[in-house]
């Protein structure tokens, strides 16, 4: 009697192994007070690093001060000249040396040069294109980082989870040995778990490598080395979906999305160099103003200081210059269509991704919530797998693999929590929303940060509640 229970005892006492296994070490994979490096601190420095961002805005300051230079053409132009001459005349009779000077002032003023004027146009709209385009290029990178930030979580999350499930299958293992040396196993059980160690021991190589990856990544927007541990999403963190509808959002889209207002402010660039070019067609009219003071005569002569001061108002007529404007003028229509079929590419790219990161946010959080059900249930299957196993209703592979498909669901769970704050940030990008704001807000869900109140949602806002 003894002797038949004492195979029954062995393999409670292995449950209850492999179940400290799993409930001790995968807590602590996920554990948000272990890190410190933040998303809103990386978002600060890559907005300083990133060359996207930094070239982006050198591109808007050199549109400005193009802009400026175009005005310049429309305003006054005003030079001074001054000459010193030492001049030798002689003829058969004579031969003289002397000294002469002249000075002079000028002003000319356009009181029209259509093309002068759409040049200056299409510099103001440049330089709104540039400034769109700016705006763009952060919020690339503020989403580049994020879905890089979550990513090097999600690999952490995997090496942890994988290293704390080869510990417990490596402990289950043991046991099995030691009941196999005494005749109490089967060799099928050491042998399937001896293959699922020397797999997840390979599996853990490639994890290690994939957290390497993942934190290049982030050092290539940030431009140092990260080895500081990443911040997590707290445990008491409840996800809602955006509460505005479909149509508000595709709406705000369309007129706030950087990108699109970039476009829209090249077509109106193009238009305006149409309206330039068909400029070389018109007269144009200046007025000018001029003073001389000489004591320089006709053919170098010298003669008395004299000073002379005119206004003439000037006015220029092209008649034919070989075709070259009407040519030019047909590029730039041509060049203003593929602004517009460039517009419509954009817009037509701004609906379907609002669309889709509006909808996967919906979704999200259905999945969200399906994740943590089937945790629950996997945790709960986990513990009746190793309760039979006790009693010798399973083996031990099948305790193994209720503890395989509860860390599994673990790492879906986090992966689509990661999911959905990437996503709030691809959709904000999309309808022209994202800013520190955004990412501050988000940063809050963090661990390493401080536990502030958060606001209620303002209509049309995704957010998470505590």
């Amino acid at each position: 009697m003894i002797v038949r229970l004492l195979p029954v005892a062995l393999l409670s006492l292995l449950a209850v192994q492999v179940q400290a296994a799993a409930g001790d070490v995968a807590p602590r994979g996920v554990s948000a007070n272990t890190y410190a490096l933040d998303l809103l601190s990386l978002y600060k420095e890559a907005r300083l690093q990133d060359p996207r961002v930094i070239a982006a805005g050198l591109h808007a300051r050199s549109a400005a001060e193009q802009q400026r230079a175009a005005l310049g053409g429309l305003l006054p132009q005003i030079s001074a000249n001054g000459n010193y001459n030492r001049i030798l005349r002689k003829d058969e009779y004579s031969r003289e040396v002397y000294d002469s000077q002249s000075y002079s002032l000028s002003l000319t003023q356009y009181i029209y040069n259509k093309q002068a004027w759409e040049d200056w146009q299409k510099s103001k709209s440049v330089t709104r294109q540039r400034g769109s385009e700016a705006e763009e290029a952060l919020a690339e990178s503020t989403v580049d980082l994020a879905q890089r930030y979550f990513t090097a979580l999600a690999a952490d999350d995997e090496l942890e989870l994988l290293m704390a499930e080869r510990r417990a299958t490596q402990k289950n293992l043991d046991q099995v040995n030691a009941l196999y040396a005494r005749h109490m196993a089967k060799i099928t059980d050491q042998l399937d778990l001896q293959a699922r160690v020397d797999s997840l021991a390979a599996q853990e190589v490639e994890a290690r490598n994939q957290v390497r990856l993942s934190r290049a990544a982030l050092s290539e927007l940030v431009g140092r080395p990260i080895n500081e541990a990443l911040s997590r999403i707290r445990d008491d963190v409840t996800y809602r979906a955006p509460m505005d509808s479909l149509d508000n959002w595709i709406q705000l889209a369309i007129n706030s999305n950087p990108a699109l207002k970039a476009k829209q402010s090249n077509l109106e660039a193009a238009e305006a160099a149409v309206r330039g070019g068909k400029g070389g067609h018109y007269p144009s009219l200046s007025f000018s103003l001029s003073g001389q003071q000489s004591d320089e005569g006709y053919d170098n002569t010298e003669s008395p200081r004299a000073d002379s001061y005119v206004a003439t108002l000037g006015l220029k007529v092209p008649i034919y210059s070989g075709g070259s404007t009407s040519a030019r003028v047909r590029g730039l229509y041509d060049e203003q269509d593929a602004a517009e079929q460039e517009q419509e590419a954009v817009k037509r790219q701004v609906v379907k991704e609002t669309t889709s990161a509006y909808l996967t946010a919906q979704s999200s959080v259905e999945k969200i919530r399906a994740n943590r059900n089937a945790l629950s249930s996997a945790s709960q299957s986990s513990v009746a797998a190793q309760k039979a196993f006790a009693y010798g209703v399973v083996n031990a592979v099948d305790v193994l693999n209720g503890v395989q498909a509860e860390f599994k669901a673990r790492r879906d769970l986090l992966k689509s929590q990661y999911d959905f704050v990437t996503n709030l940030f691809m959709l904000d990008r999309w309808a022209g929303k994202l800013s520190e704001a955004s990412v501050s807000d988000v940063n809050a869900w963090l661990g390493g940060a401080p536990a502030p109140a958060v606001p209620a949602p303002a209509p049309g806002q995704a957010t998470a509640v505590r």
